[in-house]
């Protein structure tokens, strides 16, 4: 299947995930993840922010539309499967796992793939699936 060529893209500009507590998103993602609290705004029928990390070259924003169903975030349903982030090292990974032990951070061990990745899965506290890939 062939598409426009045409058309360019240039990369991502943000990823936006939909969250039930926006101050309790905003709270993990800062406090546990490392993230810096970037731009907030609160519009009628949605309030949301801008997060933003130094090893990051995206934003992610985190939205709390009114509308929402409140139910927790299932990877099964159509849509988000996940968000994965990248560690330099498996070191590096091994140090993640400890802090989210440390701050009890839902999580798998870390698996190592076939290729010699490692991979760590965790939940935020919409029960998000985020992973950190070495």
């Amino acid at each position: 299947m062939d598409g426009p060529k045409e058309l360019a893209l240039s990369g991502i500009s943000h990823l936006d995930l939909t969250v039930t507590d926006l101050d309790r998103s905003l709270a993990f993602s800062v406090a546990v993840l490392g993230f810096r609290f970037g731009q907030r705004f609160d519009r009628p029928r949605f309030r949301g922010a801008f997060i933003t990390h130094p090893g990051l070259t995206h934003s992610i924003g985190l939205g709390c539309p009114d509308a929402r169903d409140g139910s927790s975030f299932d990877e099964y349903r159509t849509g988000l499967d996940h968000l994965s982030l990248r560690v330099p090292s498996h070191k590096e990974l091994r140090r993640w796992e400890q802090h989210f032990v440390n701050h009890h951070v839902i999580h798998t061990p870390i698996v190592v793939l076939p290729d010699g990745a490692g991979v760590l899965v965790f939940r935020d506290p919409d029960n998000i699936q985020l992973e950190l890939l070495a």
